[in-house]
């Protein structure tokens, strides 16, 4: 990555951060010393599925969504997790409080099949149980990319059909967005907009896409992308404050003439982009949908955590 190029993931570094504990099957260890075996599941085949969270002053919010995505990933890979939920999000908040964090993290929650007594594929070879780990960080989004914008170059890969890997799945196979994204880079744009099978805008390699024309907000159909629950909240957002949303499909020729682009994820909540294979999005600055949206989404995060509290 070059100087001048960004990420959604980008955040102030924080030195509180090389000293955090890390859950690993139950035990909590310091950074350093947090290991797996190269026998795992995860690191050995790719194995495994994970969720992303944040916590905004002492609340994980749109837990419940998170929860219900991991585990239902969990039934399509035939994956014991091997905790309920009440487990799991127990060692949550047992993560945190054992490195004293309230606010401005984010937490990485990963399950694989475990580690295996054999270098093979076959499930059946993991008879450890799961592995599980969670990494929770002082980690606040980078206001600056609100500024900055995101550059997007469209790339060959696509989000497949389902009959290969469903994109819906949160898993730890991310290869073919890891290649997406290098094919970006080496193009000088931040991120890969990532078409469907039938060169439709889809997505991008981490983020789910959002375009705006004449103050009406388009988005993916949803068959070939990341089932994103702050997607999700977005669109409910626009349906509750009469800001009119499609979900359809596009092309590149709606995406090119589009007055605004934003991203959506848990981490970045919603980045503008400025540009698209080279064409400039609304003179290379956020719009007013997108200042719009981004303060329902603020104002959604508060409101839940003084419901939840």
């Amino acid at each position: 990555m070059t100087d001048t190029q960004i990420s959604t993931h980008d955040a102030a570094a924080d030195a509180r951060n090389d000293d955090i504990l890390i859950y690993v099957d139950g035990d909590l260890v310091p950074r350093a010393e947090a290991k797996v075996s190269v026998y795992d599941s995860g690191f050995m085949l790719g194995d495994g599925i994970w969720e992303g969270l944040r916590l905004y002053d002492g609340y994980l919010s749109f837990l419940d969504e998170h929860l219900d995505r991991l585990f239902e990933a969990a039934l399509y890979i035939d994956l014991d997790i091997g905790k309920t939920r009440a487990e799991l999000v127990q060692a949550i908040h047992q993560t945190l409080d054992a490195n004293a964090m309230t606010t401005d993290v984010h937490l990485r929650v990963m399950v694989t099949r475990g580690r295996k007594k054999k270098p093979f594929q076959h499930p059946q070879l993991s008879v450890f149980g799961s592995t599980i780990v969670i990494i929770a960080e002082h980690s606040k989004p980078d206001e600056n990319a609100i500024h900055r914008g995101i550059r997007l170059h469209t790339v060959p890969h696509h989000r497949g059909l389902p009959l290969t890997q469903d994109s819906k799945l949160n898993s730890h196979s991310k290869l073919n967005c890891i290649i997406a994204l290098n094919h970006a880079l080496r193009a000088g744009a931040d991120e890969a907009l990532m078409l469907d099978p039938f060169g439709f805008v889809n997505t991008t390699n981490a983020c789910n896409l959002f375009i705006v024309r004449k103050g009406v907000v388009w988005t993916s159909t949803g068959d070939y992308c990341m089932n994103g629950i702050t997607r999700q909240k977005v669109i409910d957002l626009c349906c509750e404050n009469d800001i009119p949303v499609f979900e359809r499909n596009y092309s590149l020729v709606d995406t090119y003439g589009a007055d605004e682009v934003f991203l959506t994820g848990t981490f970045g909540a919603q980045t503008p982009v400025f540009e698209v294979d080279g064409r400039v999005i609304g003179g290379g600055k956020p719009g007013p949908v997108f200042y719009q949206i981004r303060a329902l989404y603020k104002a959604l995060i508060a409101e839940s955590r003084i419901s939840t509290s």
